[in-house]
């Protein structure tokens, strides 16, 4: 119902018929479509985040100290920006860590506010998790420690405060979290960080007439926040010097809301090499690429010498009836490479990369159905005193999702990557056969995600499930789920007493 309400409230006819007369919001849908192809300047080299530093504790772990800051970017000519950022004014430090490592951080929050740092991506204790439970008091600390129990993959860090992720992602609360292994380094991909290995946070952002981040949302738009300018770490009209014949390039869509269709101005192809949670089986070659927020891949992409290109944003085709308000009709130049008169290196993508999703042929201990609409997942909007289920330890699950309200949704889940089983009844394409911790749900279709829960088990702590477009997740479209041990039933959530 929210939907047709919008239309009329709006003057559309319901099937799609955009009734334009009396100017208004028809001249506001016309011109909505935003198109930035040869319009960038590409005058700044690009920023590369700096690998965070590192001690070793006493307990032989690694520890990292990260101080959650407020402070004053220069993104433009003319006044600076207010921003937050992790040791820094904007973004935060590449956190870089191995498989079987001990990590711990000491996280201190220096905002006039609670804040928090979620490991998206990463597999850990519910308690160390950094989600709504784990919110950290102004002038507090906070000291999570796990050890790292997953393959090579990029992750990332953010915000997840119940009712206030967006804005505190907005203002710059992000980095990224990589992991490493000896399989995957065995591989000879292209591996110097900042050099030939890129790391590129992509985020939309829009700004007032005082150079301040304008977080308004748009007339009718479904999604959230929908910029008018890209960020790639934090910079905008990048470009890349390119020095080698091949590059990897770490993409992040660590937009708010904004869907990005990647792809170069030439259509040449790459390789997209890993998804989420790390290695695809082998490489799949593409020129385009879709990634919703919170939606990482790593892809390859050969250079010759002296040549320049720009990585874009092509128009995408799931944006339904108020699409072209939410970014699907725009044409987004993104980077420049510049290729040098020479380049360097022998590299090649190997045709056999890791090891594909095995869970398709594993017991189904439960399956669960999940329906996303009106900002509620399954009829019921997010409660932190409420855990919604408990799933068994060492179990496999089957979970079925459909996105039914006719707006662009994804699904996040906590703690896992997970297994496409089919969508819509058939095979997944090519970039959802890897691991996953987050797929974008085109309305409609059903997804079936299988994933193993192993470890961590905590009847009272709990993990998320939910919507992965922030203003959707602030606004309820969120569960809870706990990992089960033996014997153990689903407990009592922080903060709430059990009655007799």
């Amino acid at each position: 119902m929210r939907r047709r309400t919008v239309l009329r409230a709006f003057g559309w006819g319901i099937g799609g018929t955009v009734v334009l007369g009396g100017g208004g919001f028809g001249a506001y849908y016309l011109s909505a479509r935003r198109n930035t192809v040869g319009k960038v300047s590409f005058d700044t080299p690009l920023s590369i985040p700096a690998l965070a530093r590192s001690r070793r504790g006493a307990s032989g772990a690694r520890v990292f100290t990260l101080g959650i800051q407020p402070g004053e970017t220069r993104f433009k000519d003319g006044k600076p920006t207010r921003t937050w950022g992790v040791n820094g004014v904007y973004l935060g430090p590449t956190i870089r860590a191995r498989r079987g490592e001990r990590v711990e951080f000491v996280v201190r929050n220096g905002l006039g506010e609670a804040t928090s740092l979620h490991w998206h991506g990463m597999h850990l204790p519910a308690v160390m998790d950094g989600g709504p439970h784990q919110t950290v008091a102004p002038g507090g600390t906070w000291e999570p420690r796990w050890t790292i129990d997953q393959p090579a993959a990029t992750l990332w860090y953010h915000p997840h405060l119940h009712g206030s992720t967006a804005d505190h992602t907005y203002r710059g609360l992000a980095g990224l979290f990589i992991v490493d292994d000896e399989r995957a380094e065995a591989l000879g991909l292209p591996s110097e960080y900042g050099v030939d290995d890129v790391p590129m946070i992509v985020q939309d952002r829009s700004f007032d007439a005082d150079q301040q981040f304008a977080q308004r949302e748009p007339l009718a738009g479904s999604l959230g926040v929908i910029g008018d300018e890209i960020l790639v770490n934090g910079t905008i009209g990048p470009y890349v010097d390119v020095t080698t014949r091949l590059v990897r390039l770490r993409l992040l869509n660590g937009s708010n809301a904004r869907l990005y269709h990647f792809g170069f101005s030439d259509d040449r192809r790459f390789s997209l090499v890993a998804t989420d949670g790390g290695l695809l089986a082998a490489p799949w070659e593409t020129d385009r690429l879709y990634l919703s927020p919170g939606e990482r891949a790593e892809i390859v992409v050969a250079f010759a010498p002296g040549e320049r290109v720009e990585l874009r944003s092509y128009p995408a085709e799931h944006g339904g009836v108020l699409g072209r308000l939410d970014g699907f009709d725009d044409r987004l130049d993104i980077c420049q490479f510049r290729a040098a008169g020479s380049l360097s290196g022998d590299a090649t993508v190997p045709a056999v990369l890791g090891v594909a999703p095995d869970l398709a042929g594993e017991a189904v201990a439960q399956e669960r159905s999940f329906l996303l609409a009106s900002n509620q997942i399954n009829g019921r909007p997010m409660a932190m005193d409420r855990i919604d289920f408990g799933v068994r330890e060492g179990t496999v699950e089957v979970w079925e999702v459909t996105n039914d309200n006719g707006y662009l949704h994804n699904f996040h889940v906590h703690d896992v990557q997970f297994q496409v089983l089919t969508v819509d009844g058939g095979s997944p394409e090519p970039p959802l056969r890897g691991w996953k911790d987050t797929v974008l749900l085109v309305q409609g279709r059903r997804y079936r995600l299988a994933m193993r829960f192993r470890g961590h088990t905590d009847p009272n702590m709990p993990y998320m499930y939910h919507c992965h477009l922030l203003a959707h997740e602030d606004n309820g479209m969120m569960g809870q789920f706990v990992v089960l041990g033996e014997g153990e039933q689903v407990g009592v959530p922080p903060g709430r007493h059990r009655h007799p």
